[in-house]
């Protein structure tokens, strides 16, 4: 809005600088004066003026003191001049004047220095607009690819957090899985423990009678194969009877 706003009264300045200076060659430098492209008659008024008319009077331009510019502007100093500075020395030709045709050169001078002076802060606004506008491309482009990359980041990011929840989940029914085995291997160790713990609570008590089973089968044995075992019984009563 600012480089628009710049642009629009330079413009509007230079066009009024150059129709006061066009104005002023009318009068002290006819040559160089330009005069203003000539009314185009309608058919009906061409007629009339054949005819031996008077033509239609020329519109008025309009604008600022009808000079056909319209916008009103001001001319800014420029940033190259400080406010303390001095004002820069006139140039040559505006010496000691002394007709109206010199003056009228001194004059035309200065208007001239005026318009290449706003030239030159047009052409410069033009330069800082062109960077500006390349420096905001860059910055949208960058900024462009910055989100394909993050949309990408994202994108990869999202998916391995799917695949996380994934394992988490299968790791999590393994789990459940483990925990009902390894309950199942505890009982059994349980069960083992009671089972080892009743062998070994009645270890002596069942070896002894294995042992004493062992023995009556023997003596079963040799009773079947003829030993008296009556006799022994005896006599092992009689000795123990003797003092």
């Amino acid at each position: 809005a600012e480089f628009k706003e710049l642009m629009a009264s330079d413009t509007a300045a230079k066009e009024l600088l150059g129709f006061a200076k066009n104005r002023l060659n009318k009068f002290y430098n006819p040559k160089l004066y330009k005069a203003p492209a000539k009314q185009e008659l309608s058919a009906e008024d061409r007629i009339v003026v054949n005819n031996g008319g008077t033509p239609p009077p020329t519109e008025a331009p309009g604008g600022i003191a009808d000079t056909g510019v319209m916008a009103l502007v001001q001319v800014h100093a420029h940033s190259q001049l400080s406010a303390d500075a001095p004002p820069a020395p006139p140039p040559s030709t505006w010496g000691a004047y002394t007709n109206k045709s010199e003056e009228n050169i001194g004059v035309v001078a200065m208007i001239d220095l005026l318009i290449k002076d706003l030239t030159k802060e047009m052409t410069e606004a033009e330069t800082e607009e062109k960077h500006a506008q390349e420096d905001y491309e860059t910055l949208m482009q960058d900024s462009a690819d910055k989100r394909i990359t993050d949309s990408k980041a994202l994108e990869e990011k999202v998916s391995a957090k799917a695949d996380m929840e994934a394992e988490l989940l299968a790791h999590g029914d393994a789990h459940k899985g483990a925990v009902k085995e390894l309950m199942a291997t505890e009982e059994y160790i349980a069960s083992l423990h009671a089972e080892c713990d009743w062998l070994i609570q009645y270890f002596e008590t069942r070896k002894t009678a294995r042992s004493d089973e062992i023995d009556s089968l023997k003596r079963a044995k040799e009773v079947l194969s003829g030993a008296d075992y009556s006799l022994i019984q005896t006599r092992a009563r009689g000795n123990l009877r003797r003092p």
